[in-house]
């Protein structure tokens, strides 16, 4: 017989996509470049270099949620921000939907809030660093775009 229950919201389906927003954050006079941190080596593609951000919630809107996380990581208040390219990648043992946002506007001094470091880095530069594959496209069209 056929289980015609539904599924409980706990269980997700393989190919459900992670739904994750990232901050590209511009620095001002002051600071030009990007900020880019470093992901904790004990995390997926741990030791690799990523624009900040984090899982969206549930019931959050994506401005919300980077918002937040931009909060939680980095300690500064998002006054700016515009939708900047969406990209999904399958990792294999993960699925992820990626929302990259550029950061024109924000409040505060950003540091690795959770220990992580932090780097200001010129838009053609971040070839130089170790992303992980899903941010590749995201760094071509920075690159481009300069």
């Amino acid at each position: 017989m056929l289980n015609t229950e539904p599924k409980s919201s706990s269980e997700k389906s393989p190919t459900a996509a992670i739904q994750v927003v990232a901050g590209v954050i511009y620095g001002g006079d002051e600071t030009p470049g990007i900020l880019i941190s470093q992901r904790p080596a004990h995390l997926h593609q741990g030791g690799l270099w990523e624009f900040p951000g984090g899982k969206i919630e549930t019931g959050e809107t994506q401005l919300q949620s980077l918002s937040r996380e931009l909060a939680e990581e980095l300690d500064i208040q998002v006054t700016r921000a515009s939708p900047l390219i969406t990209i999904e990648h399958d990792y294999g043992d993960k699925h992820v939907q990626l929302f990259f946002w550029s950061v024109t506007g924000f409040i505060g001094e950003p540091y690795g809030v959770e220990g992580q470091r932090i780097k200001w880095v010129l838009q053609e530069d971040l070839h130089n660093y170790d992303f992980p594959d899903a941010n590749h496209r995201v760094i071509e069209l920075l690159k481009n775009s300069k």
